[in-house]
């Protein structure tokens, strides 16, 4: 499915990431786990084109992507949710979600999406009208990745989608990731949340400083004495 290799991305001079290496299987979740400001999203963000410059490979189903455009990535499956959602927050949730669906690949499936992201959201489909800066923090990150499943996409990229969230609200957030999962959709995740990833992850990566310092199972990661040290204060 997505094959990294020696990718390398910057932002001005500034080199983020170096020479990272991962692989995400048709049909994963895969989480990247590490410290703020060590280049998770950048990862993410450079997957899916969105990274200001990158060199090394991204392949997608065997194709070297690395030169595709972001709307062209779009376009071949690939969607990236935001850890900050980025929603138009003075649209409604309904006008949210179809212009989730602009790319060629999702339009001739909008009403199936539709349906399927009530079926995975109800509280979305019970606030179609509602403005979502009127939303709270739980159902704003339910609608960015509902939003993300109206382009049709085959990988979804998911930026810390429990970040700021409560509890139940959390719980909530990693079951539907589990059912979209479970539809077929393959999963890169970044998230903190250790404890919730050894129940949905297939595959952990470790990122600090811009470089891949674990990769391994979500139980050698909970097991892991450094990780539990960084991320759990043990």
């Amino acid at each position: 499915m997505i094959r990294v290799k020696k990718l390398n991305a910057y932002y001005g001079q500034f080199h983020v990431l170096n020479d990272v290496s991962i692989s995400v299987e048709k049909g994963q979740v895969v989480v990247i786990l590490g410290p703020n400001g060590h280049g998770k999203s950048t990862l993410l963000k450079a997957i899916c084109g969105l990274a200001e410059k990158t060199t090394g490979k991204i392949c997608f189903n065997d194709n070297n992507i690395i030169e595709t455009s972001s709307e062209k990535r779009v376009n071949l499956g690939i969607t990236y949710v935001a850890e900050n959602r980025e929603l138009f927050p003075h649209m409604t949730v309904l006008e949210n979600l179809k212009l989730g669906a602009y790319a060629k690949r999702a339009r001739p499936h909008e009403k199936q999406n539709l349906e399927m992201v009530f079926d995975l959201f109800p509280r979305l489909a019970a606030r179609i009208k509602q403005v979502a800066s009127t939303m709270s923090g739980g159902e704003a990150r339910m609608l960015a990745i509902a939003r993300g499943l109206m382009s049709n996409a085959e990988f979804l990229a998911i930026d810390e989608p429990s970040l700021g969230l409560q509890p139940s609200l959390r719980t909530e957030v990693f079951n539907t990731i589990k059912t979209i999962n479970e539809q077929g959709i393959t999963i890169l995740l970044v998230e903190q949340n250790i404890p919730q990833i050894s129940e949905l992850a297939s595959k952990v990566y470790v990122l600090e400083e811009g470089q891949i310092t674990f990769a391994g199972s979500a139980l050698e990661a909970t097991n892991d004495e450094h990780l539990k040290e960084i991320f759990l204060g043990m």
